[in-house]
């Protein structure tokens, strides 16, 4: 049974991993907002609705990273995942999108901006923030581990 077809999986995604991830994400994104540009320049509420929709955003992301890791690695019922492999490459697809946005976003869209305070690093002509890529490097693996680690009773 492939791992969309097994009920634990599906449940184990929507009721364990993304809620870890969208609590550490929301977390993170109020940690990180002071980082950008827009802490500096915009009103409180816009603030507010930036930090939800980049909320919302990564848990987005993060589902589609995981669907495609898991459809990947070929992964079967969620009793017999390669977790490591699963979260090794759920990873590299989070990071490999995070940089894409990040340079169509502050390059070639100008959407938004670091502040001085922002560690980055530099790519060819792009510099990258560093607080969005330790985002994915960190959260996604812990929320999975957490999701595996305080499994769902059986219904």
């Amino acid at each position: 049974m492939a791992w969309y077809e097994d009920r634990a999986a599906l449940r184990l995604i929507a009721a364990r991993y993304l809620p870890w991830l969208a609590g550490f994400s929301l977390a993170w994104e109020i940690g990180h907002a002071p980082l950008y540009t827009l802490w500096e320049e915009s009103r409180s509420g816009y603030i507010a609705f930036s930090i939800l929709h980049c909320t919302v955003g990564d848990v987005m992301i993060g589902l589609g990273a995981l669907s495609a890791a898991l459809l990947l690695v070929r992964a079967r019922a969620a009793a017999t995942w390669n977790w490591l492999a699963i979260a090794s490459v759920a990873t590299l697809l989070g990071l490999a999108y995070t940089l894409f946005s990040e340079w169509l976003n502050t390059e070639v869209r100008a959407a938004w901006a670091y502040t001085q305070a922002m560690p980055v690093f530099r790519v060819a002509d792009t510099e990258y923030g560093l607080t969005p890529l330790l985002q994915w490097l960190l959260l996604p693996p812990l929320a999975l581990w957490l999701a595996r680690r305080h499994p769902l009773r059986p219904q």
